[in-house]
């Protein structure tokens, strides 16, 4: 997906919206949340003028970390505005809106983090969004990073926004990919449970809780999970313990 109209021509909001909605469908087909982070930073990238390197700011539990950089450039950067709290990628974030600067070196809003990015990185241009996720213990933020002065234009903020839209809506469909699939195991994993139990139960008259603790004895002394051992006990109806645990196993049943 390319942010540009027919002949070079300024995109219309049709042109936009058809592009983001094909970006959105690509992203949309990757297999993991992470899969999902990767691709929406590099489309990124690819996608609004003047970015150079991009990456994701995530803030959990009061702590920042980046998520799927471009470059190391990104990942450096965004460790001085972590440490120093203050940035465009950190303002963001914290202030729910969009923050953008050609000059970080001289930009007074962020007078040190500016001069260290700008002498020990060479990054004068930054364009950060934030990103409405709806996971309720999570916040998080686009970055753009650019080594030239003036880097990201108006119509890079247009597009900016627009992206950021689409890229939330896209990460949330995949985490919830991701909760069904793990929800789905989860189920899985606590029927085939259920029926190991209801199987030492009959086999040995024990209650639930006595044929459960079974189940995690042997999960614990042959290093194995305990769907593992369960998987093993509806297919062979057996529980087999090593030879030390028996006698201890023998005084529960």
């Amino acid at each position: 997906m390319t942010a540009s109209g027919v002949h070079g021509e300024p995109p219309t909001a049709l042109t936009l919206a058809q592009g983001f909605a094909d970006l959105a469908r690509d992203i949309a087909g990757k297999s993991s949340e992470d899969d999902t982070w990767a691709a929406i930073v590099q489309a990124a990238v690819d996608t609004i003028e003047g970015a150079e390197a991009a990456d994701i700011t995530i803030l959990r539990a009061n702590k920042f970390r980046s998520i799927a950089p471009t470059s190391q450039l990104a990942c450096d950067v965004d460790a001085i505005q972590y440490e120093l709290r203050s940035g465009p990628c950190v303002d963001a974030v914290l202030e729910e809106t969009r923050f953008r600067t050609g000059d970080l070196e001289n930009d007074p809003r962020w007078p040190e983090f500016g001069k260290r990015a700008a002498l020990e990185y060479g990054v004068y241009s930054m364009l950060a969004f934030r990103l409405y996720l709806e996971a309720d213990d999570t916040i998080g933020g686009l970055n753009l990073y650019a080594t030239r002065r003036d880097a990201f234009p108006d119509s890079a903020v247009i597009h900016g926004e627009v992206f950021a839209t689409h890229a939330a809506i896209v990460l949330a469909g995949a985490r919830s990919r991701d909760q069904a699939a793990n929800l789905q195991q989860a189920l899985e994993s606590n029927r085939d449970i259920g029926v190991a139990l209801g199987i030492l139960m009959s086999r040995h008259l024990t209650t639930r809780e006595q044929a459960f603790d079974l189940l995690r004895m042997a999960s614990q002394h042959t290093h194995r999970k305990l769907r593992e051992v369960a998987n093993e006990v509806t297919e062979t109806g057996m529980l087999d313990f090593p030879p030390a645990l028996r006698s201890a196993s023998a005084e529960q049943v």
